[in-house]
Order: C-alpha cells, then structure tokens, then sequence
C-alpha cells in the first residue's frame, strides 16, 4: 500500500520549502513530502533574482507585503546567523534624478514612516558624500537592507527539514491531480517513470506554474501568470567598489517593477539591473525564449491583452532597450554616468510570476485559492525571498485554522445526522 502523507508540499522555491520546513516543526509526528520538479532546488525565481533582504520601503501600509517584509528582515538574518549563511548589511539608496523623482521620493519617505522603516532623507550633498560615483537631487537612505544568497538559504532551510523528518522528492513532474473527500492524490513523472503520491493535504507554492496547478484541480480562479523577464548586466570585477550600497532609483508606483539598479552581490560583485520585459516563455532564462504553449495561453486571456495596452509604451520601451544596450545604459548612467557600454557583461536573466486579472490588473500583493484539501499561493510578489520565513508561517496559519473548521464542520454534521433517542 502506498503511504498516505499528512501534508504534500509542491514546489521547491524558498516559499515552498519554508512552508515545509516550518510544518515539520509544528507537527514533528506528521509526515510531509516536498516535490519538485528540477534537480535541485531554487532553479527559478528563488535562484534569479538579485539576493536582497529588502526592508520594505515601497509597499502600502497594512497590506501582506508591507507586513511579511518587516518580519523577513529580521527571520532572514536571524535564520542565516543561525546556519553561518554570509550577510552583508550594506544598505541601500533609493536616489531621485529629476523633479518628479523628487516628488515621488518624498511620497515613499512619508511610507517609510507609516511602515515603521528607518530611513534617512539625504540631500545632493549628502548623497555625493556617501557615494562619489552617485549623481542625484537626493535620496532616501535605508540602512536594513542587506545581500544574501538565497539559493544557499534555501537549501539549508530543505536540510533542516529532512533532519526533522521531512522528504523531499527532486526531478519529480507533477502532471495530474486528484481531490477526494479523504485525500489528494499527485500523479507525477519521476525518473521517467509514473508515480503517484497521496496527502491528506497538498499545499502548492507553483510558482510560474501556479495558475496551471489550480487547473488541474479544478479550482475556480481568475487569475493568470504572465511572465516578465528580468536581464541582467555584471560590471567588470574593477567596479566592485564603485558604490558603497545598493543604488535604486525611484520607482513608477503604477508599476510593480523597481527599475534597473546597482547591486552589490554577496560574491563581491556588482550588478546591473533588471528592467522588465515581455517574456515569451515561463522558464526562458536565455536570450532568445519561445515556448507556443505558454505564448496560446497569453494570447487566450483576455488580461493579457488588457494590461499590455494599458502599459504600452512602457513596454515597448523595455523592449527596445532590451536589444538596445545603449538605451539600457541611460537608465542607468542617469544616477552612475561612470559605467560605459563595454561595462554591461551578460549575465544570467530571471523570470517574474506576475499574477493578472481577467480584467488586465496586476496583482500587487498575496493572493490565494483553496479547495477543501488544498490551499495555493497563486501569487508571491517580491519581496518573497526576503519574506520568506513569515509567509511559511503564515500559510501554516492558514491551514491550520482551514482544518479546525473542517473538523468543527464534520462534527456539527456528525451531531445533525445522529438519531435522536426517544424521551
């Protein structure tokens, strides 16, 4: 007979391991199965991006962001003191370069405030002072934000799992489905070969696959994962100490995306990046990307074609400096005017899961479907890699008090259908 686990985790990110991690620890008598689909873990997302601790400076007050950020920042660094994982505390400049940007800067200092992040409000002076390479009007100072490497994170935070009890089951693709009363059952592909796994509950942490996961359980969603690419450039090693912090610039707020900064990398390096722009495959993490299956289920969403029209000219303007280095550099030379074009050196892109309505709105915050044996995260914005800890926690939360009303529903049911003793 095969074995029933109490829980079955899908996906391998930071935010499905934290999930499975922090499950063991609360029920260390019950079983629990982490699937992934690669040969390792963090291969997507969680391995792309730029490795911040991000301190939440641009997120609105009382949403989950604002709130999962706040306390990633101090879980993140705690985890990795914990576990000698390499922090580097070296904060981060958020600068403005024209009048709007100022007016913008001034916005997200008096969020800062309603969030409870200490920041400093630097003036043209002040910035050169901190960084001679920097030209701006000003800045905002944030001095929590550190560099990690998440992908080192993650992995420790699957070992401690496995020590607790855990199973993790790699190179395993998930390719069904199915949902009873009693359990779940996951048909999967593994070393070539069909395999199935049961649950008595599955939690999906899908990531880019996330909307395809609700689908094959039949979950009523309106939601659909458009992908965004994310290209970066690495500076030559003699730049490594051209900024002394993370440089960002001021951000649209209409948009989700934080603009092509500096970043200073946890190897010592320095990089460039990401701007955004249209991807054309989920997992096409090399210049040239099509996939026709995930480009038909684009072009069949109307929310697609809705917020590609409403961000048009943003995004033909990524799209142009994406194959124009030279435009790519303005964004960049108008805050650091020392990097040339030879400076920008390939490096690898990343993939952003961006969760849009039917309608053609961009998710900016959590969002979440469930069946009754089921609970999935449909989207995780950024910061989730340094919200990480927080939202395991929070969806174990949320499972948890998912059970005791299914237990509290089963026993008024059990209480209705009793026969009723003669007096």
């Amino acid at each position: 007979m095969n074995k029933v686990y109490d829980y079955i985790v899908i996906g391998g990110g930071i935010v499905g391991v934290s999930t499975a991690w922090q499950l063991q620890l609360r029920h260390p008598d019950k079983s629990i199965l982490l699937i992934e689909k690669e040969s390792g873990l963090s291969r997507h997302q969680t391995g792309h991006n730029s490795g911040v601790i991000h301190a939440g400076v641009y997120y609105a007050p009382g949403s989950l962001k604002a709130e999962f950020c706040k306390a990633g920042v101090e879980a993140t660094t705690a985890f990795c003191a914990e576990h000698d994982i390499p922090v580097e505390n070296c904060g981060k400049l958020l600068v403005a370069t024209n009048a709007v940007e100022v007016t913008r800067m001034q916005a997200l200092y008096q969020r800062c405030s309603e969030n409870g992040i200490d920041v400093e409000l630097l003036n043209e002076q002040e910035l050169k002072q901190r960084e001679p390479n920097i030209v701006g009007l000003g800045a905002i100072a944030v001095s929590t934000t550190s560099i990690v490497n998440y992908r080192l994170v993650t992995e420790k935070m699957a070992q401690v799992f496995a020590q607790l009890g855990g199973t993790v089951s790699l190179g395993t693709q998930v390719t069904a489905i199915e949902e009873s009363a009693d359990q779940v059952v996951v048909s999967a592909i593994q070393d070539q070969q069909s395999v199935s796994f049961s649950g008595l509950f599955l939690v999906a942490c899908s990531g880019l696959m996330a909307d395809r996961v609700t689908r094959m359980m039949g979950i009523p969603t309106d939601f659909q994962i458009v992908p965004y690419r994310g290209e970066y450039y690495r500076l030559p090693a003699k730049y490594n100490q051209i900024v002394n912090h993370l440089i960002y610039p001021i951000p649209d707020p209409d948009l989700p995306f934080l603009g092509v900064h500096l970043t200073r990398m946890i190897d010592g390096s320095v990089t460039v990046g990401p701007n955004a722009v249209q991807g054309w495959k989920r997992e096409g993490y090399g210049r040239i990307n099509i996939s026709l299956t995930d480009i038909a289920d684009m072009l069949r969403f109307p929310g697609f074609w809705k917020v590609t029209a409403k961000h048009l000219k943003t995004g033909l303007i990524e799209t142009k400096n994406s194959w124009w280095k030279a435009g790519y550099l303005k964004l960049v030379n108008k805050y650091c005017p020392k990097i040339e074009l030879q400076d920008l050196q390939p490096y690898p892109a990343g993939i952003r899961a961006q969760a849009v309505m039917k309608d053609g709105t961009l998710v900016h915050d959590f969002l979440f479907a469930e069946s009754p044996r089921s609970l999935h995260v449909c989207n995780a914005p950024s910061p989730a890699a340094t919200s990480a800890i927080p939202i395991g926690g929070y969806i174990c939360d949320k499972i948890a008090a998912k059970q005791q009303v299914d237990v509290v529903s089963s026993s008024v049911k059990n209480v209705a259908e009793a026969p009723v003793s003669a007096a």
